[in-house]
């Protein structure tokens, strides 16, 4: 091997000239989607993984189960609004509630590099236990491995939830009509600005804080408002907005057109985002999900969601037509219609 950053230990072939992974094929747009789609997919063959679910949802003879998993490897460990185990919380039992399943138990691993403190350790266990509580969830199993120093930096996560499903579930974008809204519930690109600015030690005044937060009593509240007029809920982690949509597009094959005038950004994301050349739309958020609702029901879905603290800012952000000249396209604020790029992989890498 010629590159000193990966070494084989093991008689396995390899094509000195093939493709190799990148931080952007871990991002969350398209080229994680090529991944699983052309690797991981085929290799299983499994229908629970045929139209990638957040979570899976497993049907016995007495119980509607949903199961999910997330590794969690975010640098820095702790940054304004959230850290490393609050965060593993959040984004299981969120994969959970957007997928029509109410979050019950949940699992932790912990890959320890040699050298960490305890008492960082001990205060993200507190995180991690503190969020369950506030989540109704309990950690019931997990493991622990220390590895060498170098070879972890600090500590990653693993957190796997399962939860039961709760009728009407969702049908998923393949079900999203032409008319329906398309509706975000609050501020977009939190999360990835907040990291990004503790990261690299910009100095914002303030600095921006992550949105890093349980999403089940807003999903609940749209659910109990508007119940089958959901066709989707997701939340818009890594990729943004803008690949949540992109893969709507593809399941359902309409446009999903937005309005850059109706999407909710706060003052200091926004600032930050020209600043980095960056679109809020392609930002992580770990607080913040879409959902496509009927026509009929998109007004009363707003409302519901506009009575929840976390979600007081949602807002109709577009609606979804007949295809056009892309997958999802935007109004810009000058009037005129463009296409809107699905990213590649991601501004920020290990922001989650």
């Amino acid at each position: 091997m010629s590159d000193p950053a990966w070494q084989m230990y093991c008689p396995i072939p390899l094509d000195e000239n093939g493709a190799r992974i990148t931080l952007a094929h871990g991002e969350g747009a398209r080229l994680t989607r090529r991944l699983i789609e052309e690797h991981i997919q085929p290799t299983f063959d499994c229908p629970e993984l045929a139209n990638l679910p957040d979570a899976a949802h497993i049907v016995t003879d007495t119980r509607r189960l949903a199961v999910t998993t997330d590794c969690f490897v975010v640098s820095p460990l702790f940054f304004p609004g959230g850290d490393i185990g609050s965060l593993a919380v959040h984004g299981a039992v969120n994969d959970l509630a957007v997928s029509g399943a109410r979050p019950r138990w949940l699992t932790l691993s912990l890959i320890i590099e040699e050298g960490l403190p305890l008492a960082v350790l001990d205060c993200i266990l507190k995180s991690v236990a503190n969020t369950a509580k506030k989540c109704c969830v309990s950690v019931v199993t997990g493991d622990t491995k220390v590895v060498p120093c170098g070879t972890a930096d600090g500590l990653f996560l693993n957190t796997t939830a399962i939860g039961e499903l709760v009728d009407p579930v969702p049908p998923g974008p393949q079900s999203i009509q032409t008319g329906d809204r398309l509706i975000v519930s609050g501020p977009v690109g939190r999360h990835g600005i907040a990291v990004l600015c503790a990261r690299e030690e910009l100095e914002f005044d303030p600095p921006p804080s992550s949105d890093s937060a349980s999403l089940i009593d807003s999903v609940t509240a749209l659910r109990q408002a508007v119940g089958p007029n959901v066709r989707a809920i997701r939340d818009a982690t890594r990729g943004g907005v803008s690949a949540v949509l992109h893969e709507w597009a593809a399941a359902c094959d309409l446009t999903m057109c937005l309005r850059e005038a109706d999407i909710p950004t706060s003052n200091d994301i926004r600032g930050a985002c020209e600043l980095l050349g960056l679109d809020p739309l392609h930002v992580a958020n770990e607080g913040t999900f879409v959902a496509a609702i009927a026509a009929e029901a998109a007004d009363d879905a707003v409302k519901a969601l506009q009575l929840q603290p976390q979600t007081q800012h949602a807002t109709i952000i577009g609606e979804a037509t007949d295809r056009q000249i892309a997958p999802v396209t935007i109004y810009r604020t000058l009037g005129r219609e463009q296409p809107l790029d699905e990213p590649a992989g991601a501004a920020l890498p290990r922001i989650c």
